[in-house]
């Protein structure tokens, strides 16, 4: 009698017969905000020559999708803790698709930017749902670190197969195809996912504080802003000004967190040194390696010619070693130790950061695939098991809030690194010694000094390409044995923080 009335159990619940396939519906999420985030560097020129943004405009395009997410990520993680992790994922969803047709069908710089800026807002809402929904889905421990190994494994990939995908529509279609392909993904993920998704929410949650919304909001823009701002003009009383605002509004957000019964976030979260040491380790990871990684993109094709299908299929073995060793990396850690798998696989991605630092414009594919392989393994390892640690020191009842914790690391990193490193390879290219008539646009990018090269005479075009390359090399190799240090450094780190840490 007392069994019959007893609830279901967690055996019973983690044999939930569609949880695999409802885990397929929140990869697909996650694949399609990490491919949307890689794409958009390919079909950068095509916008440039259609919708002929300034400057200043143009930078907006790429970076105001990345300040949204990171931005509100945090905020939808606990909208999503209190009206539903399903219903907002499947609202984010929907929003992502139909925000995906306006902007292929952008015909002004200012809708582009709006456009991409309510992208950045459901993407918001995507990404957290999805690794709260995994805590819900899977009890089993190993479950659950398998299937958090296969969302790490996607979000790792999508940023590998974003290049090929969009190299492959844009040598084929014009420069909307990248974002209209999300279309029938989202379709899939919205029919499958009602039927498969569990509902779930914080039990007496509060009130979702509007004014703690605006405060993370401003508080993380206006940092993110400030250094890339600084890392693009150096110092200015702009940067400065948003740095200020920024800091000012994170420290408010942070004390009205501490005294609301009902805080946006728990900052006691961090009182667990495993939940902040693995914060910490995928924030400085992603920061070494996204600036190396955006312009390896630049390098395969502006130094070394080849065409955006053929570059996005260069960088692949990232994806190959990022899902490989996704797949084994809860058994790995559960055999050795947290603490060995993460700072080992971080200081795999140090170690192939370091082999970087020796390319030249000439450097054969095997080096780079090799190093590349590398990088993705190293990053399966530690993502896996870091995203793993996060999710299961947290009650299940905050885990939007965990999440969304863990993908504000992702995005700060994303956005710090590509400011930070970005602007050693910048500093270093805008030096290189041109030829007489090189019109100044040559130094703000190697980009614009391949434009340049085309109307100049041939002799004088070569010698400003040989140049020009020679110093984005320079920078880039520069930039590398920079990521290298801050990976091996985070290595050292992770190894005492997560000491004593299980799955």
């Amino acid at each position: 009698m007392t069994s019959a009335l007893r609830p279901a159990t967690t055996t019973e619940a983690v044999k939930r017969p569609d949880r695999w396939l409802a885990l397929s519906v929140l990869v697909l999420g996650v694949l399609l905000v990490a491919v949307d985030a890689t794409v958009l560097g390919l079909a950068t020129p095509y916008i440039s020559e259609d919708l002929q943004p300034s400057g200043t405009q143009l930078l907006w395009i790429g970076d105001v999708y990345s300040f949204v997410i990171a931005g509100l990520l945090v905020s939808m993680g606990s909208l999503g803790d209190r009206i539903g992790r399903k219903r907002i994922l499947l609202i984010g969803a929907t929003a992502f698709g139909l925000i995906s047709v306006l902007n292929a069908y952008a015909t002004t710089p200012e809708l582009m930017i709006a456009a991409r800026a309510l992208l950045g807002v459901a993407g918001a809402a995507l990404m957290p749902a999805t690794l709260a929904l995994i805590r819900i889905l899977f009890h089993d421990p190993r479950e659950r670190s398998l299937a958090v190994g296969i969302w790490g494994a996607t979000a790792s990939a999508g940023t590998a197969v974003g290049p090929v995908v969009g190299g492959f529509l844009l040598e084929h279609f014009w420069w909307g195809s990248v974002f209209l392909i999300n279309l029938p993904v989202m379709v899939v993920l919205i029919v499958v996912g009602i039927r498969t998704l569990p509902e779930s929410r914080t039990p007496n949650p509060g009130p979702w504080d509007l004014a703690s919304v605006v405060l993370s909001l401003v508080g993380l823009i206006g940092i993110v802003y400030a250094v890339k701002e600084a890392a693009t003009h150096g110092l200015t009383w702009a940067s400065l000004g948003a740095g200020l605002l920024g800091a000012a509004a994170l420290y408010g957000f942070i004390r009205r967190q501490l005294t609301l019964p009902a805080p946006l976030l728990d900052m006691r979260l961090f009182r667990n040194r495993g939940f902040s040491g693995a914060v910490l380790a995928d924030l400085l990871t992603v920061l070494g390696l996204s600036g190396l990684i955006f312009f390896l993109s630049q390098y395969l094709q502006l130094v070394q010619g080849r065409r955006p299908f053929e570059a996005g299929l260069a960088e692949l073995p990232a994806a190959v070693g990022a899902v490989a060793a996704g797949l084994i990396a809860g058994r790995t850690a559960r055999r050795f130790s947290v603490r060995a798998v993460v700072s080992g696989g971080l200081a795999a991605i140090g170690l192939a950061l370091a082999a970087l630092t020796t390319i030249t414009q000439s450097t054969g594919y095997p080096l780079l695939g090799a190093a590349l392989l590398m990088v993705g393994v190293g990053a399966g390892f530690s993502f896996t098991v870091t995203a793993d640690v996060i999710l299961s020191s947290v009650p299940k009842d905050q885990a939007g809030s965990a999440s969304a914790v863990s993908e504000t690391a992702y995005e700060l990193g994303a956005a710090l690194g590509i400011a930070v490193l970005g602007s050693i390879v910048t500093g270093v290219y805008r030096g290189f010694p041109s030829p007489p008539g090189t019109p100044t646009s040559a130094h703000d990018s190697l980009g614009g000094a391949v434009e340049a090269a085309g109307h100049l005479p041939t002799a004088t075009g070569e010698a400003l390409l040989s140049s020009a390359r020679e110093a984005f090399v320079d920078g880039l190799t520069l930039a590398a044995g920079a990521g290298a240090i801050v990976l091996l450094a985070t290595a050292t780190a992770a190894w005492f923080l997560l000491r004593g840490q299980r799955l």
